[in-house]
């Protein structure tokens, strides 16, 4: 939690009053994650409450049908509430009982933060707000149910593009006002230091538990380690604990939505400058004259206009690839996935996987691809349907 940035990337561009604020997370994470007594709090909740170690599924049908590399996924879907968000969520819940915080805002898109947010403040009887774009509010309101049931108060957002960098926004707003009695939690590796690493730090609990299970079951590292990306959480979250094993390459699929090309993607290193926004420095969809232009997805929870600043660092150094995929080709990978192997996925990783059905038939049979299975498609089957009948 030292670094403030990541190369050129992330930093603090911020309100004077939010400063205060990040120095108390951040001296508060150091201080609670050497705690002894917050430490075994976090351990059990991860084992008991949240389902620690996620499994490490061989998709045995689907690799004999793509016909080359062996496919592992990562399955945060079986987390409680269905997703990686969780693994966040906890530990930041957990952090602002620890600094005595009484009421906890927080930003979301596809409502997977928002549903793992308002779970964490139930249970540790912590006030819940939650921002979310007012599009999203109604193409995710399986999700605005379950906050509303967990005693969440969820604000839809009608400014802007109404969706993740809206919500973002009005949330910053909030704690601005509201700054001594309110925890702001990112759900995503984005914002402010230290927000970029201390997510990374609750998410890097996927990518060790990977690499350990598959060296237990293949007593090899994967070739490619493959995650969807937006913000950006849990592609952090799974390739982190490779960053040292060379050979093994990263890859990052961003939403390309209509297409690159098309003025209607999410994808921010594909098609992004270098820019400010939510108070660190990465690369972000911008017009040419900087300011920052609406991102589209198909998928809400990729639906933002920039990348975490130490996937922009990846990106710059080479140490991982991004690539993109298209709703079309998400939308395919979706329903592949149901058919293959009886897993319904959400619109999120199917970006990933769509990724994984082009790639894994050029590779030999011995290889392998380790892909972030980071949610469950309950949640998008009205988008899903709607985009078939549309078809």
């Amino acid at each position: 939690m030292k670094t403030e940035r990541f190369g050129e990337f992330g930093g603090s561009y911020v309100a004077e009053p939010l400063k205060k604020c990040l120095a108390e997370i951040s001296q508060g994470f150091e201080q609670a994650f050497n705690d002894a007594q917050f430490k075994e709090m976090h351990h059990r909740l991860q084992r008991d409450y949240i389902g620690r170690p996620s499994p490490l599924y061989f998709a045995e049908a689907l690799s004999k049908d793509l016909g080359g590399a062996r496919v592992y996924f990562k399955r945060e879907d079986l987390n409680h509430t269905g997703s990686h968000k969780i693994n966040n969520s906890i530990g930041q819940a957990l952090l602002a009982k620890y600094l005595n915080k009484k009421r906890v805002i927080a930003e979301t898109g596809a409502g997977q933060h928002g549903v793992a947010m308002a779970t964490a403040c139930a249970l540790l009887s912590l006030e819940c707000i939650v921002y979310m774009g007012a599009k999203d509010y109604h193409r995710q309101s399986s999700n605005v149910q379950k906050m509303n049931l967990l005693g969440a108060t969820v604000i839809p957002v009608t400014s802007g593009s109404q969706s993740l960098k809206d919500s973002m926004n009005e949330a910053l707003r909030d704690w601005v006002n509201h700054s001594e009695s309110t925890y702001y939690a990112v759900g995503t590796a984005a914002g402010p230091t230290p927000f970029p690493r201390l997510v990374r730090e609750l998410q890097k609990i996927i990518g060790i538990e990977a690499r350990r299970q598959l060296l237990e079951r293949e007593t090899t590292l994967p070739d490619q380690v493959i995650a969807c990306i937006g913000g950006g959480s849990n592609a952090i979250g799974l390739m982190h604990a490779f960053y040292d094993d060379k050979k093994v390459e990263l890859i990052g699929v961003e939403a390309a939505g209509k297409g690159i090309g098309s003025g209607l993607s999410s994808a921010a290193i594909s098609e992004g400058t270098i820019g400010v926004l939510h108070g660190n420095r990465s690369y972000y969809l911008q017009d040419t004259g900087g300011q920052v232009r609406e991102a589209y997805s198909i998928s809400a929870g990729l639906d933002y206009p920039g990348v975490g600043p130490e996937h922009a660092l990846l990106h710059k150094t080479g140490r991982a690839k991004y690539v993109s995929a298209t709703d079309k080709e998400a939308l395919s990978a979706f329903h592949y996935l149901a058919r293959t192997e009886g897993i319904i996925p959400a619109l999120e990783p199917a970006h990933a996987l769509a990724y994984v059905i082009k790639t894994a038939p050029s590779m030999r049979k011995d290889q392998i691809l380790l892909m972030n299975l980071c949610g469950r498609g309950d949640k998008d089957m009205t988008i899903v349907q709607e985009a078939m009948d549309a078809h």
